[in-house]
């Protein structure tokens, strides 16, 4: 520790400046870089992410994250050892995507609706890929294979799940939420509850509607700007590293590492683009020699998205600095992810790869010409989330019902 703290910070100084002497030598590629990472935060990035944030905030404030937390938490405690409110950001974060699960989630900490490691297992594994990136522009823009789709679905949100199995385990010591018990009856799946709970927290909240949509603008505008910069700077980075053939060395190293796991070799440059970068990972994964199988390249896609890029770890470091959740635990959940999105790509691919028709495949005969074409991916997937979340919560809730009645019989 104190061989860190000496030296972390003459390390970060020399690598800082070794990076600003590369866009000296190479002004004209760090220029264009910028330009084109500015593109994609402005025409990507921005319009997709920031409604998303100004109506999360919102609701926060109208107190529907307490309604769907009170109605999911039989659910999500026995599952995830997380509060039923973080079935709200699991919801929201899947249908649009990082970093909006750090966002919500240090919303979630903010109101102390959930302890540090609730929140280190919720941001953990609700940092996903949104499906509109990866079924328009990973499946159909850069595979060119909207058959694709159901495969990275599967093997991207199911691994994501499963992390989040695995993340209970996380500080399993850790005391949790405490949740008040409402005139001495069990806590279970409950409308009536649950509206209490969403009118309790309108109340506390008290803000006017005008007041709520001003000041979550403002947040979101502060986070996408924050969100942007990233972006710009690593592509910047990518590109002097790149162009001045440092970036050539980490490829020959990846390579021999590939070889030895039996895997091809040509798979290099996707992993190190990826390893900075989700976007130019994911579409260089696609432009891979034809000589490699596609069932590689899908591999090696939804592991680079499952990962996300330090980009993206830098989004979402930004975004939980200060609410006192540690990084390290979400970078091994990231790194777990993306090894099991991989792996699931290869055991799925003889089910639901392109060559085979199931009815998980988006570009499939039976759904053409059917009007899904033109359907709001990312609004269908947040229905059917919730819809499954709320499903499983009933169906615990009942459990627990009949449950409860054998337990008191048996102490008697």
């Amino acid at each position: 520790m104190m061989l860190s703290k000496k030296w972390g910070g003459p390390l970060l100084l020399a690598t800082m400046s070794f990076l600003f002497v590369l866009m000296l030598i190479y002004p004209g590629p760090a220029w264009n870089a910028g330009v084109r990472g500015l593109a994609i935060w402005w025409d990507v990035l921005f319009p997709s992410l920031f409604p998303f944030f100004v109506i999360s905030e919102m609701m926060l404030g109208f107190g529907i994250v307490h309604f769907i937390g009170m109605l999911l938490d039989p659910f999500m405690k026995p599952l995830f050892r997380i509060p039923g409110s973080g079935g709200f950001v699991a919801a929201m974060s899947f249908a649009s995507g990082y970093p909006v699960s750090a966002k919500l989630t240090s919303k979630l900490r903010e109101q102390r609706l959930i302890t540090r490691e609730e929140g280190e297992r919720l941001v953990a594994f609700t940092t996903t890929s949104d499906p509109i990136f990866l079924i328009g522009a990973v499946s159909v823009g850069f595979f060119h294979n909207s058959q694709l789709a159901g495969t990275l679905a599967l093997a991207h949100y199911g691994s994501a799940l499963i992390v989040g199995i695995l993340m209970r385990f996380h500080d399993r010591g850790a005391p949790p939420t405490p949740v008040p018990v409402q005139q001495g009856k069990p806590q279970g799946f409950s409308l009536r509850l649950a509206l209490a709970a969403m009118h309790e927290a309108r109340l506390k909240d008290g803000r006017p509607f005008g007041e709520l949509l001003r000041q979550a603008i403002i947040s979101a505008l502060q986070l996408m700007t924050v969100v942007g910069g990233l972006v710009v700077v690593f592509s910047v980075l990518l590109e002097v590293l790149g162009t001045s053939g440092i970036m050539t060395q980490l490829y020959e190293l990846l390579r021999h590492v590939l070889t030895s796991l039996q895997l091809p070799a040509a798979l290099a440059e996707p992993f190190v683009g990826g390893g900075f970068e989700v976007t130019l990972g994911a579409k260089a994964s696609a432009a891979v020699a034809e000589g490699v199988p596609l069932v590689f390249k899908a591999a090696a896609a939804a592991f680079i998205l499952s990962w996300a890029g330090l980009s993206v770890h830098a989004q979402i470091a930004s975004i939980l600095n200060g609410t006192g959740l540690r990084y390290l635990p979400f970078m091994v959940a990231r790194l777990i992810h993306a090894v099991l999105a991989g792996l699931l790509v290869l055991l799925l691919w003889p089910l639901t790869g392109p060559d085979t028709e199931v009815f998980l495949n988006f570009g499939s005969p039976a759904l053409s010409g059917a009007g899904w074409e033109s359907f709001p991916h990312a609004l269908l997937l947040l229905l059917l989330v919730l819809a499954l979340l709320l499903i499983l919560s009933l169906f615990s809730g009942v459990i627990q019902r009949l449950w409860n009645p054998v337990r008191i019989i048996n102490r008697k």
